[in-house]
């Protein structure tokens, strides 16, 4: 199935995903092939719960199979918090898509995102 027309759209979530960041990349937001959905990425934001470190966040956008960098291992600092995605500059997941994290340190990053599931 082809992602909704969002002119038409019967039915608007909102959504939250939430994470602590591993080493190993992790889907934080997927939009499953044929779901019939488009999710509106309204904001991801990294926090650093480590109090001493700074930690480097690497996101990417997987869609269809490829692949591009949103953000590729930068640094937030202890105690501080990233914006990679604001209402701002907001952008659509299509189906077959996924939003993946990963960071130079296990549990020191958490991630959030926030988004709309249209049909």
């Amino acid at each position: 199935m082809a992602n909704p027309n969002i002119v038409n759209v019967t039915s608007i979530y909102g959504k939250l995903a939430q994470t602590a960041v591993t080493t190993g990349s992790v889907n934080l937001v997927s939009n499953a092939s044929s779901s019939g959905k488009i999710f509106k990425i309204n904001s991801l934001i990294i926090s650093n719960v480590d109090g001493a470190n700074a930690a480097d966040i690497t996101c990417q956008i997987s869609n269809n199979g490829s692949t591009a960098k949103l953000a590729n291992t930068i640094s937030v600092p202890a105690d501080a918090t990233l914006v990679l995605i604001s209402k701002d500059t907001s952008i659509y997941l299509p189906e077959n898509s996924h939003i993946q994290v990963w960071a130079s340190a296990s549990s020191d990053l958490h991630a959030i995102c926030s988004y709309e599931e249209i049909s």
